[in-house]
This record gives structure tokens, C-alpha cells and sequence, in this order.
């Protein structure tokens, strides 16, 4: 609390600093946002975006000091690229350091250890102002002064500064050692790599209510972390998976506030770029610091959908006794749909897929939601929404003796199972009941006929009556 009250005192006495000599080292150039013609910012999946931002600034000729202010916190200093696009003839780089160390009440006071302040304190009664000299000790849980006649702990009033550090900004910025051939205003243009840029893909979905259909409409959902604001600038976003080189041991960055705003929905045009997709937004837009928006990304209606009830079984009942398998077990629901068709047939980026349905009243209602990975055009989208209330299985196996075998690669088991569907809808339902089928097997028998969905796979596909029950038998033979 007292370290608190401390800074707040302080407040003052920083503001009239920064305003005195907030000025950068006479021979300094500084470029700020007001010099910036353009700023192009393509982000990746992994946290990681590249940022161009090109500048008019006025250079001296030969050797010129340039801070460029407003860059991002998160900048990677060692991927920076400064280019003078009108006179790159003799223009080079010597020297470049990221100012990153941000000028706060207890940065400043870390910066005056062992030098001195002006300690100003007020006479409550007179309102008259006296002044006193000390040298900052220590600012470790506190601050320590040493006045001319003694050490003090606390600051009785606030500090004044005589100026701020060169190193010690309001921004981010980096300081640029070059050498320029003409004097004159120069078109240059910053690139760099940063974190605290990232995006992803989202999706809503509506079902119809024959579940034969659905309205899919995709959103890019940006967050902006970086510690700088880029105006107007032209957006695009790459999918795929990159190769990074990792540090061993990354540092972490405090978290940080997140405002909501939603953007105009105007869709993204994409096109491939390497073994990967860019999306590009037609138009500019700000993405400011702190702050979560979204912008449209694709939009399809009467998008054909196919909806299964899957049962899955499991292996491990294929090589010992077991008898009840299971009651009431849950059957899985499923939708599918092809990527393909007008407003779809383009490279689905990596998100969450959410779906809705309207209920009796036309409200409508969350049915589930499920991931998906980036999906090329043309290929299926398989979803997994949850568990059906009104399907339910019940799992038996009625037999089982070992045929042959002394050793562990040599066994033949021969099984029996029965499995009873039951479904509770006023309208009949097909179950897909698949069965992983460990080593070489054979069917033997079964109540109706399988599909070999994979060499390890079996399938049936069972009728359900509405309000009614259906069983399946079957008797295999495995060999390992």
C-alpha cells in the first residue's frame, strides 16, 4: 500500500519531466505514427504475424540516429529489415537497438539509482513549497534517499527528475544507425516478425428441420496483443503449419485486457502461397492494441448434410470372457457435409464449428459444436455433436472359447455377441454399429449381413423402429 501511495506521488513530478526533456538526444531523428503512408500486417496461425510498415521521414545526409517509435512490444529486433524504396543506392544499415523499456513512475525511479532528485514537499497550511536535494539508494520494496544529513525511507511529498533516460520511452521503439545517401524525405519501409498478433477461425452453423441442411457462416476472429496499434492496415492471414525454430526456454508475456468489437462483414479472398493458403480482406482496417474483432470469412446457404448415429465398440472383448458389455450405452450423433458447392469449395482454416436449430416456438437453440482441422475443398466435414437421449444399446457377449493357441502369437478365440438398440423417437432410426476387429478375423455368423469398412473394421447398419428395438447377433473368429 505505501509503495502504491509512493508512485501516485509521484505521478506529478514525472508528467513535468517528461514534458521538460521528453526530447530524444539532440541528433535523434523520430519517426511517429504521423509519418506512416502505409502498414501491412500478415498474421499466422501460431502466434506470429509480420508487420510492413512504410514511413516518409526526413534524413540528413551520411549518418543519421532513427528512432522509430510505435512498434510492437513483441517485436523480434532480430528479423527487423529497414529499406529506403527511393534512394536505395548507398543507403546501409550499422546499428539497431529496441527500446522496449517503458517509461513508468517505478521504471524511472530504477533508473535514477545513485543519482540524484528533487524532493518537493508543500506546507498544508501555507501552501508554500520547499525543495531539497537527495540521492536515490535503493527502490527495493520502497524508495531509499539519502538527504544531506540523513537516510530516509518514504518520500514525505513527490520527486522531481531532472529528465528522462535516452533508453527509457512511452513506446516501443527502435533505434536505427544509418547511413543515408541524399538528404531530403525519404520513402522507407520497416518489415519485422512479432508476437501477440494471432487469429482463428470460427463457424455458426443452423440446421433445418428435417436436419438435411444446414446455413454455414464462417468468421476470422483477430487479437491483437502486440503492444502497438496499426491503422487502416491491409489484413491477410495465412493457414497451414509452419516451421518455427523454438527458443529453449521462451518467456512468458503477462496477459493481457481484451476489448470485443465486431467488424464489418465483408469476405476474405483467398489463394495459395507455398504449401499454404492466404486470406486477404478487401479491405483496410485498424486493428488497435488490446482489442478482439471479427471479420467475415465465407457464408454458404442450403449446404447438403448428412446426420449419423454411430455406436463404436472396442477391441478388447475379442481375447477374453466377458459377458455384460454394457447398459444403456450412449449412441453417438454425427453430422457430415461436403466442402464444396456455392459459397464453399475453399480452404476451411482450422476452427470450431458450433450449430444451432430452431425449435417449435422459432427460437434457436445450441446443439453442439466440434473442431475441425484445415480442410481442403472438396473434402468432407465430419462433426460430432454429442450423444443421442432417445438411442441406447445394450451389449452383451453370449459366448466365448478359446480354439487353439500354447503362446501369445499363436491364439484363436472364437466369440459371440448381442447387441440391442433401442430407440425411443416417434420415428424409426438407423444405427451404424461399428466394431474394431482385432487381428485376422472371420465372421462366422450374424442376423444381418456387414461391411468391411477397414481391414480391422466391421460395420452393420441397423433399423431402429420408432418406439421400438432392433437386435443384432454375431458370432467371430480371431486369430493373432
Amino acid at each position: 500500500m505505501m509503495k502504491k501511495k509512493l508512485l501516485n506521488t509521484m505521478i506529478i513530478g514525472l508528467a513535468a519531466a517528461a514534458q521538460a526533456s521528453w526530447a530524444a538526444p539532440r541528433d535523434e531523428v523520430v519517426s511517429t505514427a504521423s509519418d506512416q503512408q502505409s502498414v501491412a500486417v500478415t498474421i499466422y496461425n501460431d502466434n506470429l504475424a509480420l508487420v510492413k510498415d512504410a514511413r516518409q521521414i526526413r534524413l540528413a545526409r551520411d549518418v543519421n540516429l532513427l528512432a522509430w517509435r510505435g512498434v510492437s512490444a513483441q517485436m523480434r529486433p532480430e528479423t527487423a529489415q529497414l529499406r529506403n524504396v527511393s534512394n536505395p543506392t548507398g543507403f546501409r544499415l550499422q546499428e539497431q537497438n529496441f527500446d522496449f523499456d517503458l517509461l513508468t513512475p517505478q521504471k524511472l525511479l530504477e533508473k535514477y539509482i545513485g543519482r540524484e532528485v528533487t524532493v518537493v514537499k508543500v506546507n498544508p497550511a501555507t501552501g508554500a513549497e520547499t525543495r531539497e536535494t537527495a540521492t536515490v539508494l535503493s527502490t527495493n520494496d520502497g524508495v531509499v534517499l539519502r538527504f544531506a544529513d540523513r537516510i530516509e525511507t518514504g518520500v514525505p511529498g513527490r520527486l522531481a527528475f531532472a529528465g528522462v533516460p535516452d533508453t527509457l520511452r512511452d513506446k516501443p521503439t527502435l533505434v536505427i544507425s544509418l547511413v543515408n545517401p541524399a538528404a531530403g524525405v525519404q520513402n522507407l519501409e520497416l518489415s519485422y516478425l512479432t508476437g501477440g498478433l494471432s487469429w482463428r477461425a470460427d463457424y455458426v452453423a443452423e440446421l433445418n428441420a428435417r436436419d438435411d441442411q444446414l446455413d454455414l457462416n464462417g468468421w476470422v476472429t483477430l487479437t491483437n496483443q502486440s503492444g502497438a496499434t496499426y491503422p487502416n492496415a491491409r489484413l491477410q492471414l495465412v493457414a497451414g503449419d509452419l516451421n518455427r525454430v523454438r527458443d529453449e526456454q521462451p518467456l512468458p508475456r503477462a496477459a493481457m485486457a481484451m476489448a470485443a468489437k465486431a467488424a464489418d462483414a465483408a469476405e476474405m479472398q483467398q489463394e495459395s502461397l507455398f504449401e499454404y493458403h492466404l486470406y486477404t480482406l478487401q479491405h483496410p482496417t485498424t486493428l488497435a492494441e488490446n482489442q478482439t474483432k471479427q471479420v467475415a470469412l465465407m457464408s454458404a446457404t442450403r449446404v447438403p448434410v448428412k446426420k449419423e448415429f454411430l455406436l463404436e465398440g472396442a477391441n478388447y472383448y475379442y481375447s477374453g470372457q466377458y459377458g455384460e458389455l454394457g447398459q444403456k450405452i450412449k449412441v453417438g450423433v454425427f453430422v457430415e457435409f461436403d466442402n464444396k458447392g456455392e459459397g464453399l469449395g475453399i480452404p476451411l482454416p482450422r476452427g470450431v464449428i458450433r450449430l444451432y436449430k430452431k425449435d417449435s416456438q422459432g427460437n434457436a437453440q445450441f446443439v453442439g459444436e466440434d473442431r475441425i482441422d484445415h480442410t481442403p475443398k472438396n473434402e468432407t466435414v465430419r462433426l460430432k455433436l454429442g450423444d443421442a437421449f432417445d438411442l441406447t444399446a445394450d451389449k452383451k457377449q453370449t459366448a466365448f472359447q478359446k480354439l487353439a493357441g500354447t503362446s501369445r502369437y499363436n491364439y484363436v478365440f472364437e466369440s459371440a455377441y448381442e447387441i440391442v438398440l433401442k430407440n425411443a423417437k416417434p420415428e424409426a432410426a438407423t444405427v451404424i454399429v461399428r466394431e474394431p476387429m482385432p487381428g485376422d478375423w472371420t465372421m462366422v455368423s450374424e442376423s444381418q449381413p456387414h461391411t468391411k469398412a477397414a481391414s480391422g473394421t466391421a460395420e452393420w447398419k441397423v433399423s431402429v423402429p420408432a418406439e421400438g428395438k432392433a437386435t443384432l447377433s454375431y458370432r467371430v473368429r480371431v486369430r493373432y
